[in-house]
């Protein structure tokens, strides 16, 4: 005999599943079971059907697929007889969902048992249709349900309001219909009965503006129907933990919330109850809790109640000292809406709130710090900053991050004066550095430049603290900053506050700092480059160390990073050889504002001998960058970051000497007629004794091999591209060039023949826009092609925010230099150019192509326009 036959009983088959001791064992008696179910379906086996239906419900617990049996679901509720019913109804809500389109075939069945004269067969179709009630069968069957509403028997009564509840969720239109049958519910002395009629009012009120109108003229029956469930004696059959009803003390609540909001005269209405359940109601157990959380959300959000408010406020500060981490974490969630109302009043548990910030709860810590942010004004900034400073030292690692970033937010935005937040600043960072983010201390920079009066105390207590807290990065970095800058107030002790202990620093321990910075094992590129830029406004500064620190320079002279390679052979040809232009380029930075933290756009690069990262060193005309541009590297010419430099060679230059070079200037007693203006490269040969013939090309000083084109890159005023922007060769007999970098670049001239040329072409072209490309190569380099993009406007609008894009095959080396402006004229009045180099890796094998991207504003109007080049003459 088979052991799954249609005549195996439900605990039989249960127990060969549980016997299985594998999953394969276990899919291969469900599958025999199903064949079995499956044959006796076919077979239209009566006698069996509500058996299969349990075992298919117990399979479909187990996640396997058993919608063959839906069918035999209808075909038991269609029975006459209540067990096979009560079957087909549970099979009905566990194997289908109202998505199934079999559910259609079940509406009418559902319609004649709604209306059968046994109320147990009743229930079943109202419990079936609370659980899977589409919106089609809910208008179907809403006046069946509606008119069981008023039913003879509680239970069915209590049915059909939480099939009502379905019904309208489904269909809000039908709201109104239930209106008054919900109304009178809330008159029901069964709480069972009464509960789900204040749930049916409740979700009414939410969607319909009638009903809660109505409602809230059965406000008073509701204050007293909760003032008669507060203040029943002891009922065995709804007492939970000493309390009558919670759950009906919480839904009558969450209902006069409703009634409540934007209504003065119902709020008033309610408002003694409130303040009676709020105060006898026993907190020593989690029922009283919940209905006290119900009630505190009630008052916070009726009409205003000073004094209410202040009792719910009050109860949330007792929770808050409950041992319950979940009571906590809901107390200071309520407490974050109630600081919007009340913040005065929430105030007078600052203290019970720091305390959780201390919690080892993790979620509570968090809410607790949000809430303490939201806590903090002028006139409590200075002990709450104490208070998290403080726990910030013995905080966990996880969490410092998110309370430095709150603590940094609050010196910034409440600090009441400039040394305050000097010295709140410097203990979040000897504490915290690590975790503090980099806007952070560049802000910090900011201010420090700003308070002229303290940079003696300031540079005094950084240099304190680094004694001590060495391994914090962001705190070394500020350090070396400020001692570059500031280093002779600290040795001569300038500015000594009363405040301060006194102390003695030589010029050799303020240069040992530096010294430190640079060579500690945790120091990052960034801090090392600021220390090198620190060593050279030192070597000024202390005259008698400079062969020391040009000591420390010159060991990283060999450096496997290129950044601290360059910035080290410059800076020490700068203190060997340029003695007469140091004390310009490292005198004292000028006073920064926010506007240097701004990001510039293309066009607007600032004048300054900078640095890729790290405060730049300031000219003499005052112009700064930014004191942390980010790193650039030196190999990336295509960086996204660098904006492209706006002016001339000239105008660079201009800025750099302090000269006027424009064509308006004249020497004295020379007609301006005959006077040819002076270019930048004039300018500056004259300033390194070199001669040319009056004919010859503008000449770089560096190498273009080792002049990366960032806007950012060091020492930019004496080897940038964008002061000077091509190179020729030396003419015979005259002077060598000067060679910044001792050495470094062999200063033999270039022949004047780059290579071949090549015919320019119209790379793109519509009725607004048209790319012509010009081409060069440089001889004995076939590989690599240099195209100069030349970008004219054809409409009569300006484009703004113009930005170009490309994109090569793998085999080929893209690199965009900036754009000489991010403006392009109207009507083809001017023009913009951007430099391309294209590496092809299979030169003779596959030719150039391109696809390109080009992006403006006309009008405020955002444009895209792509395109292809594919014509790029032969032999590129």
């Amino acid at each position: 005999m088979n052991p799954f036959s249609s005549g195996t009983r439900l605990r039989d088959m249960i127990r060969a599943i549980r016997a299985c001791k594998t999953a394969a064992e276990e899919r291969a008696v469900v599958r025999k079971e199903c064949a079995a179910i499956r044959s006796s379906i076919n077979e239209n086996d009566h006698d069996y059907r509500h058996r299969n239906i349990a075992k298919l419900m117990f399979i479909h617990m187990l996640g396997y697929p058993t919608h063959f049996g839906q069918m035999e679901c209808l075909k038991l509720i269609a029975s006459a007889e209540f067990p096979e019913k009560r079957i087909g109804y549970l099979g009905l809500m566990l194997l289908l969902d109202e998505r199934q389109e079999v559910l259609m075939l079940v509406t009418n069945s559902l319609k004649q048992d709604l209306n059968h004269a046994n109320q147990y067969i009743v229930g079943l179709a109202l419990c079936a249709l609370g659980n899977i009630c589409s919106a089609e069968m809910a208008r179907d069957l809403a006046p069946e349900v509606e008119r069981l509403l008023q039913f003879r028997d509680p239970n069915t009564r209590k049915k059909a309001a939480l099939c009502a509840i379905r019904i309208i969720k489904k269909v809000p239109d039908l709201a109104e219909n239930f209106i008054n049958p919900a109304a009178a519910l809330l008159k029901e002395k069964h709480h069972g009965v009464l509960i789900t009629g204040v749930q049916l009012c409740t979700d009414l009120c939410k969607v319909s503006a009638e009903a809660l109108e109505y409602c809230r003229k059965c406000t008073g029956g509701l204050v007293r129907t909760l003032k008669d469930v507060a203040n029943s004696p002891y009922a065995p059959e709804y007492d939970i933990a000493g309390i009558t009803d919670p759950f009906l003390h919480i839904r009558l609540l969450r209902l006069l919330r409703v009634l409540g909001q934007g209504d003065a005269d119902v709020s008033d209405l309610m408002n003694d109850i409130l303040a009676q359940v709020a105060t006898k109601t026993e907190t020593n157990k989690n029922a009283g809790n919940a209905i006290l959380y119900e009630c505190v959300e009630t008052i916070m959000s009726i009409e205003d109640n000073g004094g209410l408010r202040v009792l719910a406020i009050n109860i949330l500060g007792r929770f808050l000292s409950n041992r319950d981490n979940n009571i906590r974490y809901v107390a200071l969630n309520m407490l974050m809406k109630a600081i919007t109302v009340d913040t005065q009043a929430v105030q007078r548990h600052r203290a019970t709130i720091v305390e959780c910030v201390k919690d080892s709860d993790a979620s509570i810590r968090k809410r607790a710090l949000e809430l303490v942010y939201l806590l903090v004004n002028e006139s409590n900034v200075k002990p709450l900053t104490k208070e998290l400073i403080e726990y910030l030292e013995r905080s966990d690692q996880e969490f410092k991050g998110d309370l430095t970033a709150k603590i940094c937010s609050i010196i910034a935005k409440f600090s009441p004066e400039k040394i305050w937040y000097i010295d709140q600043m410097l203990k979040v960072l000897s504490e915290a550095g690590n975790f503090v983010k980099d806007e952070v201390w560049h802000a910090l920079i900011v201010v420090i430049s700003n308070a002229s009066d303290l940079h003696g105390y300031t540079v005094r207590a950084l240099y304190r603290a680094f004694q001590t807290s060495a391994e914090q990065e962001t705190l070394v970095r500020v350090a070396v900053w400020c001692i570059g800058e500031y280093g002779d107030l600290l040795v001569k002790n300038v500015g000594v506050l009363d405040i301060e202990d006194p102390i003695t620093v030589t010029e050799s321990d303020a240069v040992d700092v530096v010294e430190v910075a640079i060579k500690h094992h945790t120091s990052d590129l960034t801090t090392k480059a600021m220390s090198l830029i620190a060593l050279l406004k030192l070597s000024s500064r202390f005259p008698s160390s400079s062969e020391r620190i040009q000591d420390i320079i010159i060991q990283n002279r060999g450096s496997l990073v290129l950044e601290l390679q360059q910035r080290s052979i410059e800076f020490n040809s700068v203190i060997e050889k340029h003695h007469n232009i140091r004390s310009a380029l490292v005198e004292r930075m000028p006073v920064l504002d926010e506007a240097t933290f701004i990001g510039r756009r293309a066009g607007s690069t600032p004048a300054t001998v900078s640095t890729s990262n790290g405060p730049s060193l300031n000219l003499p005309n005052g112009v700064t960058k930014p004191p942390a541009a980010p790193l650039v590297d030196l190999l990336d010419l295509s960086s996204d970051d660098a904006p492209a430099p706006s002016s001339s060679g000239a105008d660079f230059l201009q800025d750099l000497l302090g000269v006027d070079l424009s064509p308006a200037s004249k020497q004295p007693g020379i007609s301006g007629t005959n006077q040819a203006p002076r270019t930048g490269t004039d300018v500056l040969l004259d300033l390194l004794s070199i001669e040319t013939p009056p004919a010859s090309p503008i000449t770089d000083i560096l190498s273009s091999s080792q002049v990366y084109k960032s806007p950012h890159a060091s020492l930019e005023g004496l080897s940038s591209p964008s002061a000077l922007s091509t190179r020729a060769a030396t003419p015979a007999g005259a002077a060598p060039m000067m060679d910044l970098l001792d050495g470094f670049v062999p200063n033999s001239p270039i022949s004047e023949d780059n290579g071949p040329v090549y015919p320019s072409i119209v790379a793109f072209e519509s009725s607004s826009l048209r790319i012509m490309f010009n081409f060069s190569k440089a001889r004995g380099n076939p590989q690599t092609t240099s195209i100069q993009a030349t970008f004219t406007n054809l409409s009569p609008n300006v484009y703004t925010d113009f930005i170009f894009q490309a994109a090569v095959p793998k085999f080929l080396q893209l690199h965009l230099d900036p754009a000489s402006s991010n403006t392009l004229p109207a009507g083809g009045n001017g023009s913009i150019t951007q430099n391309l180099r294209v590496i092809n890796s299979q030169h003779g094998k596959k030719s150039l192509v391109m696809r390109m991207r080009i992006a403006y504003k006309s009008n405020d109007e955002d444009i895209l326009e792509e395109g292809q080049v594919s014509n790029f003459p032969r032999g590129l």
